[in-house]
């Protein structure tokens, strides 16, 4: 009988390309996700009825016994950046992937991979980095032969990263940082999707796993890596920390005055506490070397999908060639 692996978060980001690959792996894939009726683009990743969505809340034990029923490996994707509603930090990335964890061991899943974050600390200041740090110790207590993943900042065509500093880049002839000279160590999606798989399909050994690509630079190297791909001259403004924390603090305030419906996805004042913390491999880490897994450079892939922040779009190179040709 074919093989099943249920996603917790399969529509997500990450999420769609371990889906992908799974799919292509032969393998029945479960999409659990909070709204299946918008996750639909899964569907087309392998044949009819092969990637499935179906509805979970991790914060519900029938939920999410539901959805794992009848798998032979598990993968948890969730994690929020924002806190919002009843999907806070400790909700989410704590109690639900514990939660996650002790079914899988209870229904006697063969294998868990749980995706963390590079920084996960149990004594950062940063509450996002602390209960990525007590999800992973939840999910190691219940379920000691697990796969953890931490990934760096992740970039991909449907990243949240360098497609939300483009989109100010467009409108902007000034881009703020707030931590211009904190460490990054940008990591190519399919590149954790792979490492994943090879959790799932048990090529790789338990343990935590600090996943990085192959170059590491500040956040301000990264914008002027990203202005270049979209051809903008724009000034990069680097912020102290107090100014963060005073614009953090006003959208913060203006969603609690407008209540709710203007969320801060912008800045809050917990991630301007892990943008001060270099967010990069550590040297006795296990890391794509310990999986085979060669990663992706940020400028073999930057420029396929950022095109779209261009003045001219995909014609911008056209444009460019034809200020070249001779006037007659």
């Amino acid at each position: 009988m074919t093989k099943l692996v249920t996603i917790y978060g399969g529509a997500g980001f990450v999420g769609r390309y371990i889906a992908r690959r799974m799919a292509k792996e032969g393998w029945r894939v479960r999409v659990a996700v909070r709204r299946p009726n918008e996750s639909l683009h899964v569907k087309p990743y392998g044949a009819v009825g092969q990637v499935e969505p179906v509805f979970c809340n991790i914060r519900d034990d029938e939920s999410v016994r539901a959805a794992m029923m009848g798998a032979d490996a598990v993968v948890n994707c969730v994690g929020v950046l924002t806190e919002r509603g009843k999907n806070s930090f400790s909700a989410v990335q704590s109690e639900g992937a514990a939660r996650i964890a002790r079914i899988a061991e209870a229904q006697g899943i063969a294998r868990l991979v749980h995706l963390s974050a590079l920084g996960a600390d149990a004594n950062s200041a940063s509450e996002y980095s602390r209960t990525k740090a007590e999800g992973e110790a939840k999910v190691l207590e219940a379920f000691p032969n697990a796969m953890i993943l931490r990934p760096s900042v992740i970039f991909g065509q449907e990243d949240e990263f360098f497609n939300r500093f483009g989109k100010m880049a467009e409108k902007n002839v000034v881009l703020p940082l707030v931590g211009g000279n904190t460490k990054f160590q940008p990591v190519y999606v399919d590149d954790v999707a792979q490492a994943a798989v090879s959790g799932i399909l048990g090529h790789a050994e338990p343990g935590i796993y600090e996943l990085g690509g192959p170059d590491v630079d500040t956040l301000k190297g990264l914008m002027g890596d990203m202005l270049e791909a979209i051809h903008r001259n724009r000034l990069i403004a680097n912020l102290p920390f107090w100014v963060g924390n005073l614009m953090a603090s006003g959208f913060s305030v203006a969603q609690f005055l407008t209540a709710g419906l203007f969320h801060n996805g912008i800045l809050t004042r917990d991630q301007v506490k892990n943008l001060k913390v270099d967010n990069v491999v550590s040297d006795d880490a296990k890391s794509f070397a310990d999986l085979g897994i060669k990663p992706t450079a940020l400028q073999a892939v930057l420029p396929d999908y950022m095109w779209v922040y261009r003045p001219s779009g995909q014609y911008d190179a056209i444009r460019e060639s034809a200020k070249n040709l001779r006037k007659i």
